[in-house]
């Protein structure tokens, strides 16, 4: 048998190859090189189990002072086969062989967090990082600590840990302040806890690198800057998205099998499920025309067991499950069903697979709802929207270009579960005094807004201000604030998480929603609107500043839209002063709000459907024509 060469992929010839492999590690007269390199061979001729078996038999019957390296090789080859349990085990026989194997400790580290062993997982960090010898190692050490510090920090950050998480970002970045996923997450983890000013230097890291290093979902927070948006979005594309150049798969695909028929629309995400997009889509894919249209969801979303998953799945015509595919055979299945327009319900929120769309397997691609803010993503060449959230001096900021609706450019759901309207007492609300509220993510409270909040409760003799309590860290941060406005801490109540119902009636006990900026509402507003309550906005720029804006200009409310933060400030305190006013409004959206045209669900899938038709009759005329 040639060793120079893989053993072949046919049955019949592999197997009495890997048996002489094995017979050879027995020997004890194979070395580790070549181990490594009879290992390599199987595993690119796809044989896993074969290479895996035969690090465990050369290690079992070799003695060997290295048998620790065989032994992280072989457990490497185990976490890539996702026998979790197993690699564990010998990731702990390698550091039996060699207690300061530093590697093997790391990898160990992940095994247990597959596992779903957390705790164990951040120990096995914790003694990399802690250890004073690696840190002596100089630059191979630096590596190995940064690794530890930064797995450790996402890990607790994961976990809601977030001080610990922000410790230790500062001890990585503090190490080497030229790490942009590090920077991205610290800005972030900031954001979570109202940590202001959220651009706080550390080490050698400027202003500037925290401002350039900032992810989009933390720019949408931080500034109403199109620019700055547009900025971060192409850094992303630059780093994490393929730069496809070969012919685009949709073309491969109308080649063999030209479009005819039915409109074919596919939706594609990683949030079908008990999410915002999830929630806010549902009826969307029931309403549409199916004598028009056939109904695609090319997905990734995690199956929650939920009603509302459930009834997402079963709304699509075909549902497409992408979950263990990559990229490219993905982007293969949604070209090879022949889709005329796909809609990215995505865009780069956590989860997204943006090297789908860069492969182009749909002649039309758009974005819509996941993202409300340019992406720069190479293939998507649209953006849903309507011209409030879009107007003309927002589209050099943007590389999609916009398809009009002639309403408000946010689907709902009119079938969304209310639970049973509380009371006040039930969430320490005090009965006579006028309730503001935000229920808003707490990332998305800008030091801005809540200075400008507190003074607005500081005009607003008796009034309250009710939030969510996302985390201790935030919770503390915000009374810190208030204090210095000399805001008594119980005029800030703050409510826990709790299912969509009941989250949903709870906005009918408050009296004005105040709407974050620049990062607006946007399930959010749908949600208290719905109910009856109104919402206080500040329109900027930038599609996300004004999306509530479009919500409440579409419900007949564009009174309560503001346009600078003196004007927003200056109409709480005055709707505050006057609670007869709020009173009015929520009179209004009680007789007139879900007749208006912003919960005309049914008559935005039809405007969807018209612009979407459009368009795909044309590129397929188009490519009749070619």
């Amino acid at each position: 048998m040639d060793l120079s060469t893989p053993p072949t992929q046919t049955p019949n010839t592999a197997i009495p190859e890997v048996e002489q492999l094995l017979a050879r590690a027995r020997s004890g007269q194979m070395g580790l090189p070549e181990l490594m390199d009879r290992s390599s061979h199987l595993q690119q001729a796809g044989m896993l189990e074969a290479a895996a078996l035969l690090y465990q038999v050369w290690v079992e019957t070799t003695p060997s002072p290295l048998a620790h390296v065989a032994c992280y090789n072989w457990g490497t080859l185990l976490g890539a086969m996702n026998r979790h349990a197993e690699a564990e085990q010998v990731y702990r026989k390698a550091l039996a062989f060699n207690e300061n194997f530093v590697q093997a400790r790391l990898n160990l580290g992940h095994q247990l967090e597959q596992l779903g062993r957390q705790e164990e997982a951040l120990e096995q960090w914790r003694l990399v990082y802690d250890d004073l010898r690696v840190q002596a190692k100089g630059r191979d050490g630096e590596e190995l600590l940064l690794h530890a510090l930064n797995n450790g920090a996402r890990l607790l950050e994961n976990l809601k840990r977030y001080d610990e998480s922000q410790a230790l970002m500062v001890r990585s970045l503090e190490i080497n302040p030229r790490q942009g996923s590090v920077l991205q997450h610290y800005v972030h983890i900031r954001q979570k806890q109202c940590a202001w000013p959220v651009y706080q230097p550390v080490g050698e890291v400027t202003l500037n690198q925290l401002l350039v290093g900032t992810s989009l979902l933390a720019m949408l927070s931080a500034s109403d800057d199109p620019a700055l948006q547009l900025m971060v979005a192409q850094r992303f594309v630059h780093e994490k998205v393929i730069d496809y150049k070969d012919r685009p798969l949709h073309e491969l695909a109308a080649a063999q099998r030209p479009r005819d028929g039915r409109i074919r629309i596919g939706y594609l995400s990683g949030d079908l499920c008990m999410h915002a997009v999830g929630l806010m889509t549902a009826e969307l894919y029931e309403l549409h025309d199916r004598s028009r249209f056939e109904v695609f969801g090319f997905c990734w979303s995690r199956d929650d067991g939920t009603p509302l998953r459930e009834r997402i799945v079963k709304s699509f015509d075909h549902h497409v499950r992408l979950h263990g595919m990559d990229d490219l055979t993905a982007a293969r299945t949604i070209a090879a069903a022949g889709i005329d327009v796909l809609i990215d319900l995505q865009g780069l929120t956590n989860g997204a697979r943006p090297n789908i769309l860069a492969y182009r397997p749909a002649p039309i691609q758009a974005c819509w709802m996941g993202l409300p803010a340019t992406s720069a993503l190479p293939g998507v060449d649209w953006m849903i929207a309507d011209r409030f959230v879009m107007p003309t001096e927002y589209l050099p900021h943007c590389t999609e270009k916009p398809i009009y609706l002639d309403r408000c450019y946010q689907i709902s759901d009119r079938k969304r579960l209310v639970g049973p309207e509380p009371t006040r007492a039930q969430y320490q609300l005090p009965e006579d005094a006028f309730v503001f509220c935000s229920f808003n993510n707490n990332h998305k409270f800008s030091e801005e807004m809540f200075h400008a909040w507190m003074r607005v409760l500081k005009q607003v003799e008796g009034s309250v201000l009710w939030l969510l309590a996302d985390n201790p860290w935030s919770h503390a941060n915000m009374l810190k604030v208030a204090a210095s406005h000399g805001i008594a801490p119980e005029r800030l109540i703050f409510a826990p998480r709790v299912a969509p119902p009941e989250y949903v009636a709870r906005f009918a006990l408050a009296d004005l929603v105040l709407d974050t900026f620049p990062y607006n509402a946007g399930t959010t507003a749908s949600d208290c609107l719905w109910v009856g309550t109104p919402i206080l906005t500040r329109s900027g720029r930038t599609y996300i500043s004004r999306m509530a804006g479009s919500l409440l200009t579409h419900v007949g409310l564009p009174d309560l839209v503001t346009h600078s933060l003196e004007e927003y400030e200056q109409r709480a305190v005055q709707i505050g002063q006057n609670p007869a006013r709020a009173r009015s409004y929520k009179r209004f959206l009680r007789e007139q709000g879900r007749e208006s045209t912003l919960f005309d669900i049914p008559g935005l899938v039809r405007d969807l459907e018209n612009k979407l038709e459009t368009m795909a009759v044309a590129q397929r005329q188009k490519q009749k024509k070619a």
